[in-house]
């Protein structure tokens, strides 16, 4: 190791030599004299330097060098920076919550500074209260501010409630982030779910999302269409440059080609969207799942009959079909320490725990049991024909029956064989159990289903596909799973088990998905 950074300082130290002109405020010598790295200091998380130099980006290994220069930190009380910003409702709840439940575990002190009403700052000090270890700053204001910041290199960490946009990850790549696309550059922290709701008294109870978008749309304008008050109705929806906001306009309104009216009432925090709603008895609004108050949630429906309510379990499972990941982005390079331990935190058991009496959907695997799956055999029966005879409804009966459904489902991108933000995140959860052991001893089943379009031994096949191109990607991932202590097989049922209405992009998107049994 001494002889390979030996060569990089000389390599180094032969480019960087060639152009003494260029504006320094620290200089790295190594600990013999002979090699000397001259830039502007762009971070240090404790053990490595980043260093900006006319021949691009440095990271340097503190242990080899000696920094002097006016931007050269203190190597003796160094305090860890970490700035976060994005999502308001991931910054004002979920993020405080997981830091404040990480710094209790590892014996920290912690205190919030408030700066402003969107800027507040975590101190997590020794165990005296002391000496401050590290500062987490947070900018709690949406998604696109989130991600405006992380491109700036003005954040460590962006929260959003949607994926990143081709553009911005194309600026992050220019500008040295790394390919923000990858799976390493994001995770999902956790699951939230884009709700309708309607005051108490208002007598509708369920739409479907064709409708929902026509609604937002100002192409219905009155309640006496679904069987309500004739009575205008009155839209409210989260602000315009919010995740959640921008979450709706890709689930809910691009697939059938419409655009929000601009008589919509936009609210930049939720809480505000759901007393609006609250108070007008012919309103209606999108609200985050995780704060739905008093409202009346509405149930999405089908022509065909199949009713999907948003809940704790079908968030989790994708089979409720506006959900909304919530993201945390980091750029391709080193974080403090201290950050990089809180992020495995936020993956661990008891994180979820945190999660979830947060008010958001965590992502630990459940159990469910046939039993309380009645409704999606109920399916299965219905839709049984001459394409699905009964000889396949009885195989995926005797199949099923004996395990249990994990809450770990996986569903692809429209229209593309890649999975979908949530379901890469899925391989990852499900990669890392297996690592542990948590199935050892057990069977693990990948079972592929499909939408009801074209034949439906094809579905079929397309369906195993899926199921096959999962189990790998699970099995590709766990890259520390014994594998001779559990099976791992695949099964697929195509089109005889339907989620919701395949007469429509969204619900046939609910349909195409890969499940985990287990016994």
């Amino acid at each position: 190791m001494n002889n390979l950074r030996a060569a990089v300082f000389a390599a180094l130290f032969l480019l960087i030599g060639a152009n003494a002109s260029y504006a320094q405020d620290v200089t790295l010598t190594s600990r013999d004299g002979a090699v000397e790295i001259t830039g502007t200091l762009l971070g240090f998380d404790g053990e490595f330097y980043r260093v900006e130099t006319v021949y691009g980006e440095l990271t340097v290994d503190g242990t080899g060098v000696l920094c002097t220069g006016p931007a050269c930190p203190s190597l003796i009380n160094y305090v860890a920076e970490v700035s976060v910003s994005g999502s308001a409702s991931m910054g004002e709840v979920l993020m405080p919550a997981l830091l404040e439940a990480f710094a209790l575990r590892n014996g920290y002190k912690v205190s919030r500074v408030s700066i402003s009403l969107t800027e507040f700052e975590y101190h997590l000090s020794d165990e005296t209260g002391q000496t401050v270890l590290a500062r987490f700053s947070f900018y709690a204001s949406n998604s696109d501010e989130g991600f405006a910041d992380l491109l700036a290199d003005e954040a460590d960490i962006a929260m959003s409630l949607r994926e990143i946009r081709p553009d911005e990850a194309k600026r992050g790549f220019e500008a040295g982030l790394g390919d923000m696309t990858d799976t390493n550059r994001s995770r999902v922290l956790a699951l939230d779910g884009l709700v309708p709701v309607v005051s108490p008294g208002n007598p509708v109870r369920s739409l479907s999302p064709l409708q929902l978008a026509q609604v937002f749309a100002g192409q219905i304008d009155n309640w006496i269409e679904f069987g309500g008050p004739d009575a205008p109705i009155a839209l409210h929806l989260p602000a315009a440059n919010s995740g959640s906001s921008q979450a709706l306009e890709d689930q809910l309104m691009k697939p059938v080609d419409r655009e929000f009216s601009a008589e919509t009432v936009r609210h930049e925090k939720n809480l505000a969207l759901v007393s609006a709603v609250m108070r007008d008895p012919f309103a209606i609004g999108i609200a985050q799942f995780s704060e739905t108050g008093n409202t009346q949630r509405l149930n999405l429906t089908g022509t065909c009959g199949f009713s999907l309510a948003a809940s704790r379990r079908t968030i989790k499972t994708e089979d409720y079909p506006l959900t909304a990941p919530m993201f945390l982005y980091f750029p391709a390079r080193r974080l403090p320490k201290i950050a990089r331990e809180f992020l495995a935190y936020t993956r661990s058991p008891s994180a979820q725990i945190v999660i979830r009496r947060a008010g958001f959907v965590d992502q630990a695997a459940e159990e469910i049991p046939v039993n309380l799956q009645g409704d999606r055999f109920v399916s299965a029966i219905s839709v049984a024909g001459d394409d699905i005879p009964l000889s396949e409804l009885q195989r995926m009966t005797n199949t099923l029956s004996p395990m249990k459904r994990l809450t770990t489902s996986f569903r692809f991108q429209t229209g593309k064989t890649q999975l979908d933000a949530q379901s890469r995140s899925n391989v990852q959860q499900l990669a890392r159990a297996l690592e542990a052991g948590l199935y050892d001893a057990r069977r693990l089943l990948f079972v592929g289903f499909s939408d009801g379009e074209g034949a439906a031994e094809g579905n079929r096949k397309i369906a195993l596909k899926r199921a096959e191109t999962v189990k790998a990607a699970v099995v590709a991932a766990a890259e520390t799973a014994n594998f001779e202590q559990l099976t791992l097989d695949v099964d697929a049922f195509g089109e005889a088990m339907p989620m919701a209405c395949d007469d429509s992009a969204w619900g046939r998107q609910v349909n195409r998905r890969v499940e985990v049994w287990v016994r």
